[in-house]
């Protein structure tokens, strides 16, 4: 039997099985960097039974961890396609879709968007050399992305910098890789719980991006 055919057979089975005991999902595919979950980028509507990296389903998610195992018929999604629950809130995206394997999941905690600040256009010198927001070039808008400490190294310390200011945490964010945008270092992250970030480094890995990020105190 040739992989092709084994595939096949293996999806459909996986989506008889999510059908028994998963939940109900829409799937969304980014079509540019503007926001993912909107619906001109729905595609499907499917069930699906998720796992924390566990198939037979007996353990719980680790705290800190956001990758996990999703059953359902993989035949028409990819990876950087995102599943939102129907009946909760919470978001994925695919991270990792190899044949035969299971499919690899990223649980999204927070929503983010990312800007580039735009350098000077004037010659000599500038009135003002900081990153005015008004001038902000936006790279992703409100992108569902995990969000989780460590990462970034030790942080920057506080606004003003005295003795007993607590230096700002570094955090690891992760992000499904799209064609219409290319995160660098020393862009801007934001997200809903209004925090700033600013980005440390930018690596685009088989399973999407992972950004080192610094936060900021304004």
């Amino acid at each position: 039997m040739d992989e092709t055919r084994l595939q096949d057979l293996i999806s459909r089975g996986m989506g008889i099985a999510a059908r028994k005991g998963g939940v109900l999902c829409d799937a969304f595919r980014p079509c540019d960097a503007g926001p993912p979950l909107v619906l001109r980028n729905r595609f499907l509507r499917l069930s699906v039974a998720f796992n924390a990296e566990d198939p037979s389903f007996r353990r719980a998610g680790a705290y800190g961890r956001a990758a996990y195992y999703a059953v359902f018929d993989s035949a028409y999604t990819r990876p950087g396609d995102y599943l939102a629950e129907r009946g909760s809130r919470r978001v994925w995206f695919l991270a990792e879709q190899l044949p035969l394997l299971p499919v690899l999941c990223v649980l999204a905690n927070r929503v983010v968007s990312l800007a580039r600040p735009t350098a000077p256009v004037l010659a000599g010198l500038n009135a003002y050399g900081g990153v005015n927001r008004a001038m902000l070039t936006p790279v992703l808008t409100e992108w569902p992305a995990s969000v989780l400490a460590g990462g970034g190294g030790p942080g920057g310390a506080g606004a003003v910098e005295l003795p007993g200011d607590t230096r700002l945490a570094g955090f690891s964010v992760l992000l499904p890789a799209v064609a219409a945008a290319v995160p660098r270092v020393d862009d801007l992250l934001s997200d809903d719980l209004g925090r700033n970030f600013i980005v440390a480094s930018a690596e685009l890995s088989p399973l999407g991006w992972r950004l080192a990020v610094r936060q900021v105190a304004s």
